[in-house]
């Protein structure tokens, strides 16, 4: 028990010692602390400097990100828009009176398939056209078989159901009205409408 006294006493005396060394003033010059304070200023005007002119660097780096990725952005739908109008208008031709798709057909529906498969999104209507040879009914019919028969191919490399309609103009809007065989084989066709 005694042990413990002296324990606590010195550890007493100790804190005492450690106070009382905190308390004192010790007087320094002024005259270092006004140099330490300046220097510390300058430190810290220098370091706020440094801070500034990177903030400013990564700003300059988001606007020149920024910029590229409205550019990129920019081109990609300008090729998708090209991409786009590129499948409307290159229609598939018919044989006359015939529903058969030609070798040129099925090469041309081959890049339109792989086009529709990367663009998921896409819907489209197919359009049966066929010259004025024929009564309107037949050539209703005969539109509609053209339109089919590409569907069909289409549907062949994958291209969903619910993506694809069809409609047949028959002899209805030509695109060249002249009647020449040069004319008809023109008008011997399926066009291409996305759906929006």
């Amino acid at each position: 028990m005694q042990k413990h006294w002296k324990i606590t006493a010195l550890a007493f005396a100790v804190l005492i010692i450690f106070l009382s060394a905190a308390c004192t003033k010790t007087k320094i010059s002024s005259e270092p602390a006004a140099m330490a304070t300046a220097e510390e200023e300058a430190a810290r005007r220098a370091k706020e400097e440094a801070r500034q002119r990177e903030l400013a660097r990564q700003k300059a780096l988001a606007e020149e990100n920024l910029k590229e990725e409205s550019i990129d952005a920019t081109m990609a739908s300008e090729r998708e828009q090209a991409d786009k109008t590129r499948f409307e208008n290159e229609d598939i031709y018919f044989e006359f009176d015939s529903i058969q798709l030609t070798p040129d057909a099925q090469a041309i529906l081959t890049k339109k398939g792989k086009w529709l498969r990367e663009n998921p999104a896409a819907r489209v209507t197919i359009e049966g056209h066929c010259d004025n040879r024929g009564t309107n009914e037949y050539n209703l019919a005969l539109g509609e078989g053209r339109a089919q028969s590409v569907k069909t191919y289409l549907m062949d490399l994958g291209i969903d159901l619910s993506r694809l309609n069809t409609i047949s103009y028959g002899e209805e809007r030509p695109l060249d009205p002249r009647q020449s065989e040069s004319a008809w084989a023109k008008n011997r066709r399926a066009h291409f409408i996305f759906d929006e």
